[in-house]
């Protein structure tokens, strides 16, 4: 602990502050809270790697959009429950654009955020069917998805998929289908918190397995477009986004602003319903619902209930956005490639300073470079390491949280700026030389 920057004792105060003892057991709000507490008692600036927020300024024309419906006077009109046509229909069409699938506007539905989208799936998914009752994470994975199951009522079981890729995916998958309690499969693609992207042949696999045992999958597209190991930026072109959606009807799809278009604070998202499962009747929904339609039911009760809606402003904004990059005017892939160049920057720095990628190759290639990347450090529980270098100003969330079995770190490349470099160089050549003896 000798020639820190941050005095342990302050360290130590900061997680007594928010009751926490373990750090594997930290949310990222509790982390961020930690930060400021240390930041604000010692003046020492950190670099921040713990939340995972866009780091490029909004997209200009989802603001103008946003501008003109609020001098319009929308917001005194409630916004209409399903969305308003003109997100509907662009939704249905960049997703036909950028990932070559064919879903209704009617399916296309926003939602306040991902976040709201994730939780009313979830919900939804767990009462269609009284026998299924368990939702599966293929993990590593955002950890609030699984606070959600814990809030709804669910059940939850998950895998880290690192040590499943390729043929021996189908295996692990089916064994927890089998049991015949699962009610969907949730995974993002690219990955958060690793950054790990699933092939075209892995996501078949998942395909066909929900078809067999009759289970919705979840894809969480938040980073669509940013394997930037391939040019998914041009519409109605291929290479497309890799998806599910081309190997089962049983999907959902949910897509963002907050990253692809920088448009996060206005909590603005669509959750894609794959026309089956959208016009679907289930028994027990109309017992419990007096509906029995699945997409009824999560625009008339799900949703009603959540937010009556989603801001009627921030809907024209992301019809805009969605829009122009169908008409290729935006190339948003382009533009968010700032993360992947950041992110080379930092794996160069954390390498150079004792540190390795804990998952480092899709299959038989080595990890694009994109909004997050994972760290480890010799054989340092992840709790620990994290602990260790808040007294060198570097923080992170703990791989353990997001239910990695690897010990390390996931590190968000987003909001570093130019500066940070050679701040972090110093920072973690001083914790390599006094850890690593």
């Amino acid at each position: 602990m000798k020639n820190t920057l941050i005095d342990p004792a302050v360290v130590a105060e900061a997680m007594r502050q928010y009751d926490v003892t373990d750090l594997n057991t930290a949310a990222i709000r509790q982390i961020g809270g930690i930060v400021k507490y240390i930041e604000d008692k010692t003046g020492e600036e950190f670099v921040h790697f713990e939340m995972g927020v866009p780091g490029l300024p909004p997209v200009r024309i989802g603001i103008e959009a946003e501008h003109r419906a609020l001098d319009e006077g929308k917001p005194a009109i409630y916004p209409p429950m399903p969305g308003i046509p003109e997100l509907k229909r662009e939704a249905s069409r960049f997703l036909k654009a950028f990932v070559n699938v064919d879903i209704s506007p009617e399916g296309c539905i926003p939602t306040v955020g991902s976040m709201q989208g994730a939780y009313a799936i979830l919900t939804l998914c767990s009462q269609i069917d009284r026998r299924k009752d368990t939702i599966l994470y293929i993990d590593p994975g955002f950890s609030v998805q699984k606070t959600q199951a814990d809030v709804i009522g669910v059940k939850r079981e998950s895998f880290d998929v690192y040590d499943y890729r390729a043929e021996k995916l189908g295996p692990k998958l089916e064994s927890y289908l089998q049991k015949g309690n699962v009610a969907a499969i949730l995974f993002s693609n690219p990955n958060n918190p690793t950054w790990m992207c699933l092939s075209d042949s892995e996501l078949k696999t998942i395909g066909e397995l929900a078809t067999k045992y009759d289970t919705i999958v979840i894809e969480d597209l938040a980073y669509l477009g940013m394997d930037f190991r391939r040019d998914l930026g041009k519409p109605f072109q291929p290479p497309y986004q890799v998806s599910v959606s081309r190997y089962t009807d049983n999907y959902i799809i949910m897509m963002s602003a907050s990253k692809i278009f920088s448009y996060a604070g206005q909590r603005i998202a669509v959750i894609a319903i794959s026309d089956k499962i959208y016009s679907r009747y289930y028994e027990d929904l109309m017992k419990r619902y007096g509906l029995g339609r699945f997409g009824q039911v999560m625009v008339q009760r799900i949703l009603y209930c959540l937010s009556s809606g989603t801001s009627h402003t921030a809907q024209y904004a992301i019809a805009a956005m969605l829009k122009a990059a169908s008409d290729g005017t935006l190339d948003f892939v382009e533009e968010v490639k700032e993360y992947g160049r950041r992110t080379a920057k930092l794996k160069e720095i954390f390498q150079r300073n004792g540190f390795h990628i804990v998952y480092d190759h899709d299959l038989d290639e080595p990890l694009s470079d994109g909004f997050f990347f994972t760290v480890g450090y010799k054989d340092v529980e992840g709790g620990e390491l994290l602990r260790q270098l808040m007294h060198y100003g570097v923080s992170a969330i703990v791989l353990s949280t997001t239910g990695s079995d690897q010990q390390g770190l996931r590190i968000c490349a987003s909001t570093v700026q130019p500066r940070h470099y050679d701040m972090l160089d110093r920072r973690l050549r001083l914790f390599n030389e006094n850890y690593g003896k």
